[in-house]
């Protein structure tokens, strides 16, 4: 058991989890490409890629693997990414970024 959930059951939701973000990112792309905001389906790829990375801690192992540290980097990323969008709404230096 994982968090109340057998190790199957567990797996897919990270899977689904990475697959919804996927697509979220990809519309995002899209947009930004068409030069669009698309505001909702960023919340979404944010929420969805916290989530996955969140959950990929959850499967039991013995010590640190690389997974572990690519999971950290992408959480680290993803605060810095929330804080300039969210916190600071892409005021000041964080606007050069979009």
């Amino acid at each position: 058991m994982i968090w109340g959930m057998t190790t199957a059951t567990f797996t897919q939701v990270h899977v689904v989890l990475s697959l919804i973000g996927i697509g979220a990112g990809l519309i995002v792309l899209l947009g930004l490409l068409a030069g669009e905001r698309r505001d909702g389906w960023n919340v979404l790829l944010l929420v969805t890629t916290v989530a996955k990375s969140v959950t990929g801690f959850g499967f039991p192992v013995e010590h640190l693997l690389p997974s572990h540290k690519v999971g950290i980097i992408s959480l680290v990323i993803l605060a810095v990414a929330i804080v300039a969008r969210y916190g600071l709404h892409q005021a000041g230096a964080w606007r050069r970024c979009t």
